[in-house]
């Protein structure tokens, strides 16, 4: 058998191949799944008849490879750079635009997911539109929580027929269930899809939670004095630390569980005596003695390092509210809670 040994002797097929080899078979068989039979079968007759490939080959195939993937400094994914790469495969159009579509909608793998991460308000407002039947259909697929709130917003008479559909509903066959999702697909997502904005102004509240406090309240003047309206809108949507102050226990015992605890004496330091009180509630008797004794051996802090650690820590209660593992409560009557 041959054994191949000069790197530079080597043709562009049996590169690809080498590397496949080198991938192994799982890896292999992945890419074999994007390749077209032309393809598949120059590959595998180059493998059928490369011999033995000496070590120091294999290697310098992949440190070629790491300097040509490397060589812009960087790889820059978005969704334009996607759709064209998608086009020069030879895909169709309306494949890529089904493939696109479910990178550019609301989270969630299958389109039932990705309904109930769908406002209410908007979904209820397209439904009204559609059969009764289709409705009751959509419905039955989504959450209970996100149904209710849907079927409150439609009205009355059709919600009504919307129930009566839903009670006499038997197991929802799978053409019926295809059909409805191709509706949604054409006539709602992929619109949803290009014409979903998140509202400025919560992008900006976002941008302001991540200032210090220093910058956010020079922006926040400013804007006071040159459009008070969009001030107050987007202190409405800010979330602060002391905020955490509206968790229920059990809420704060899953953030403490979840933050670094060396974060959180820092945090703390610069707390109200109210807001530390509610994380010292909820820890057992002995780790709130010990975090108090941290706490008094810290001494003076800097207010940057109270700052960063503050926001750290309402970076993890967004991160759990966007997982659903707590709730935070805006402070609005319908939110508070009844015990």
């Amino acid at each position: 058998m041959r054994v191949r040994e000069d790197y530079r002797t080597l043709s562009g097929p049996e590169k690809a191949a080498i590397f496949m080899l080198a991938l192994g078979e799982e890896y292999t068989a992945k890419i074999f799944e994007h390749m077209d039979d032309d393809e598949i079968l120059e590959i595998s007759q180059t493998m059928a008849s490369l011999g033995r490939i000496n070590a120091q080959v294999v290697e310098r195939l992949f440190v070629d490879f790491a300097e040509q993937m490397s060589s812009a400094n960087a790889l820059v994914g978005s969704q334009e750079s996607t759709e064209r790469l998608l086009a020069k495969a030879g895909m169709s159009a309306d494949k890529i635009e089904q493939i696109m579509e479910e990178i550019r909608g609301p989270a969630g793998r299958t389109m039932w997911e990705k309904l109930t991460n769908v406002n209410e308000d908007i979904l209820a407002n397209f439904l009204q539109k559609e059969y009764p039947q289709t409705v009751a259909v959509v419905m039955s697929k989504i959450s209970t929580e996100h149904a209710a709130k849907v079927l409150a917003l439609l009205p009355d008479n059709f919600a009504l027929e919307v129930i009566h559909r839903m009670l006499r509903m038997e197991a929802v066959q799978r053409d019926v269930l295809d059909d409805v999702e191709r509706t949604l697909r054409t006539e709602f997502m992929s619109n949803l899809a290009r014409t979903q904005r998140q509202d400025s102004h919560e992008v900006m509240a976002d941008i302001f939670n991540k200032f210090d406090r220093t910058a956010e309240q020079n922006f926040m003047d400013m804007l006071e004095k040159t459009v008070p309206d969009s001030a107050e809108k987007i202190r409405s949507l800010m979330f602060t630390f002391e905020d955490l102050q509206r968790l229920d226990p059990a809420a704060v015992q899953t953030l403490i569980r979840a933050c670094d605890k060396e974060k959180m004496p820092t945090a703390l330091k610069g707390a109200t005596e109210t807001l530390r009180d509610l994380f010292f509630s909820n820890m057992s008797e002995r780790a709130a003695k010990i975090m108090k004794e941290d706490m008094a051996a810290m001494g003076p802090v800097r207010l940057k390092d109270v700052e960063e650690t503050q926001q750290y820590i309402v970076s993890v209660a967004k991160d759990l509210e966007a997982r659903g593992e707590i709730t935070i409560a805006s402070g609005a009557e319908e939110d508070e809670l009844i015990y």
